[in-house]
């Protein structure tokens, strides 16, 4: 059993993007690959296209129980969308079953024009990183969006550098969330402190600490820290003490 989604918008890309068999036959240059899944470019109209394909779900109980990978993947996405986050566009995606075990999925995103991840710019000391005013601009995007993630008790899991792009006019945006989830209680306030040490991961390296506290500030909505806030801070800057 099959089910597949191409967004209306995209009608003309049918004979490509229409089907999981279409999909699955398609040609491009390989990006990332592991046992489970790849990644492959394709281009059409003189637009890249982003195409993961999943071929398997894990061992055992993965196969059957809870939400698949890839589908995790493409309804994280439309919600960033819904509640304005900028990020990439899905322009196609489901998954196929065989009886009741997960069998293989596909989702396919339009590329973000002249866009960097931030751990590249971290790789090689962007110029950029020691701007005060772009920091503080894609500082602040960072801020809102990730609160407006927290305030909808849903956390990213994996809020590294590397999932976050920013184009040539400074414009962020979030991407690659497979793991991403709504929580409450304890665990919305643990996962919300890993996506805030997962940012600061980096960032430690790279800007100051006036610069980091501002983030924090920013995404608290606040002018300065209360006793809340500092313990937070405390357990965000420790967080992975013992494993790096």
């Amino acid at each position: 059993m099959a089910g597949w989604t191409l967004e209306p918008a995209y009608a003309a890309l049918a004979q490509d993007f229409g089907s999981i068999d279409a999909v699955f036959a398609l040609k491009g240059e390989r990006l990332t690959h592991d046992p489970l899944s790849e990644v492959i470019r394709v281009e059409r109209g003189g637009v890249n296209y982003y195409v993961k394909r999943y071929t398997g779900a894990g061992k055992g109980l993965r196969r059957y129980l809870g939400r698949p990978r890839i589908k995790a993947e493409w309804q994280n996405l439309k919600q960033f969308a819904k509640w304005d986050i900028p990020t990439a566009e899905v322009v196609a995606c489901g998954l196929e079953r065989r009886g009741f075990a997960f069998h293989r999925g596909a989702m396919i995103t339009r590329e973000l024009p002249r866009t960097e991840d931030l751990s590249a710019l971290a790789k090689r000391n962007d110029p950029r990183l020691a701007d005060a005013g772009w920091v503080d601009h894609v500082s602040r995007q960072l801020a809102r969006h990730t609160r407006v993630m927290h305030d909808h008790h849903f956390t990213h899991n994996d809020l590294k550098w590397r999932n976050l792009l920013v184009d040539d006019k400074g414009m962020l945006f979030f991407i690659d969330c497979p793991t991403g989830a709504f929580w409450v209680g304890f665990m919305l306030r643990y996962r919300i402190t890993k996506d805030l040490a997962c940012l600061d991961k980096v960032a430690k390296y790279h800007l100051s600490a006036t610069q980091r506290l501002r983030f924090y500030l920013q995404y608290r909505r606040r002018d300065r820290l209360n006793a809340s806030d500092k313990r937070r801070v405390r357990h965000v800057v420790t967080f992975f003490e013992g494993r790096e």
